[in-house]
C-alpha cells in the first residue's frame, strides 16, 4: 500500500513538473525568437547618435520617431508603396491562376503529354541561362525595360509553385473528376468547380510564397526600372535611401560637418531598423491569415511525388 502510494505521489509530481517545465522552455524558446524583432523595433525607434553606442535590448533607451518621419515625409515612398502592393497583388493572382490551371493539366493521367511537358519545366529549375540573357530576352527582345509590365509578366509561372500544387491536386480522388464529367462538365469547369475549391489550402501557401517574394523584390527595379523613378518598388526606394544615409554620414565624419551630424537623430542603424519594419509590416498583418492554410497545404502539398 505504501509503494502504492509512493508511486502515485511521483505520477503527481511529475504530471504537475512537466508542464512547469515545458512553459518555461517554451518561453524561452519564443523570447528568443521575438528578441530579434523586438530589438530592431526598439532601434529604429531610438535616437540615431544615441543607437550607436549600441546596448539597446528591446526598448529605446533614448525614444525618437525621426527614422520614421524621415522615412515616410517622402511623397516618393507612398507611391514606391503602391507600386510594390500592386505588383505582390498582380502577380499572386496571375501566377495562381496560370500556374494552377497547368498543374491541373499536368496532374491528368490522360493526358500524354503531361510527362514530356513536365521533364521540360523541370530543367528549366536546374539549367538557368544566367543573368546576361535575362536581361537581353526580357529588357531588349519582350521591349519590357522601363515599364511596369517587367514587374509581372516574367512572374505569371513557377514550376515550383507548379509542381506543389500538382502533387496536391494527384492526391485528390479521381472520382471527383469523373463525377462531374458524367454530369456533362468540360475540363475547366471540374477545375473552377471542382478542383480549384479544394486546393485552397495549397493555393493559400503558393499565395504567401509568391506575394513575399514580390513584396520582397528589388533586384528587378535595379535591374529594369534603375533609371525610371516612377516605377522604383518600395524595397528599391528604401535601400538606395539607406545607402544615401550612409555614404552622407560617411562624408560628415570625414569632414567639418561632423559636428553637426553628431546633432542628428537619424543615423544608418536606426534608418536600417525602421526600413526592416516598414517593409515587413505588411506581410506580417497577412501571415496570420493565412497561417493555417500554410500548414495545412505544406504537409498535404508535399505527400507525394
Amino acid at each position: 500500500m505504501t509503494a502504492l502510494t509512493a508511486t502515485k505521489r511521483k505520477a503527481k509530481r511529475r504530471d504537475v513538473v512537466f508542464p512547469i517545465v515545458n512553459t518555461c522552455i517554451l518561453i524561452l524558446i519564443c523570447f528568443i525568437t521575438l528578441y530579434p524583432v523586438l530589438n530592431t523595433v526598439a532601434y529604429s525607434f531610438n535616437d540615431g547618435m544615441d543607437a550607436l553606442r549600441g546596448g539597446i535590448g528591446i526598448l529605446p533607451r533614448k525614444f525618437s520617431n525621426e527614422a520614421y518621419v524621415s522615412i515616410l515625409n517622402d511623397p516618393a515612398t507612398y507611391k514606391a508603396f503602391v507600386i510594390s502592393l500592386s505588383k505582390a497583388v498582380l502577380t499572386t493572382l496571375l501566377n495562381l491562376f496560370f500556374t494552377s490551371m497547368l498543374a491541373y493539366a499536368l496532374s491528368r493521367k490522360e493526358y500524354v503529354l503531361r510527362k514530356f511537358i513536365t521533364v521540360i519545366l523541370v530543367l528549366t529549375m536546374y539549367v538557368n541561362a544566367g543573368l546576361i540573357p535575362n536581361y537581353l530576352l526580357v529588357g531588349k527582345f519582350l521591349g519590357l525595360r522601363n515599364t511596369y509590365w517587367v514587374y509581372i509578366i516574367p512572374t505569371m509561372f513557377s514550376c515550383f509553385n507548379m509542381i506543389v500544387i500538382r502533387t496536391y491536386i494527384a492526391g485528390l480522388p479521381d472520382a471527383l473528376v469523373e463525377s462531374g464529367k458524367i454530369d456533362g462538365a468540360g475540363d475547366i469547369r471540374c477545375f473552377f468547380q471542382i478542383i480549384l475549391p479544394l486546393c485552397l489550402p495549397v493555393m493559400a501557401t503558393v499565395a504567401l510564397f509568391v506575394a513575399v517574394g514580390a513584396w520582397n523584390s528589388w533586384f528587378d527595379t535595379y535591374l529594369y526600372n534603375g533609371s525610371k523613378k516612377d516605377l522604383y518598388s518600395l524595397q528599391y526606394l528604401l535601400k538606395m535611401k539607406l545607402a544615401t544615409t550612409q555614404n552622407q554620414s560617411n562624408a560628415a565624419a570625414s569632414s567639418a560637418d561632423a559636428l553637426a551630424a553628431q546633432k542628428s537623430k537619424v543615423a544608418p542603424i536606426t534608418i536600417r531598423a525602421a526600413i526592416t519594419v516598414v517593409s515587413s509590416v505588411p506581410i506580417l498583418v497577412v501571415y496570420p491569415f493565412l497561417q493555417k492554410y500554410f500548414v495545412t497545404g505544406m504537409a498535404l502539398g508535399s505527400v507525394k511525388g
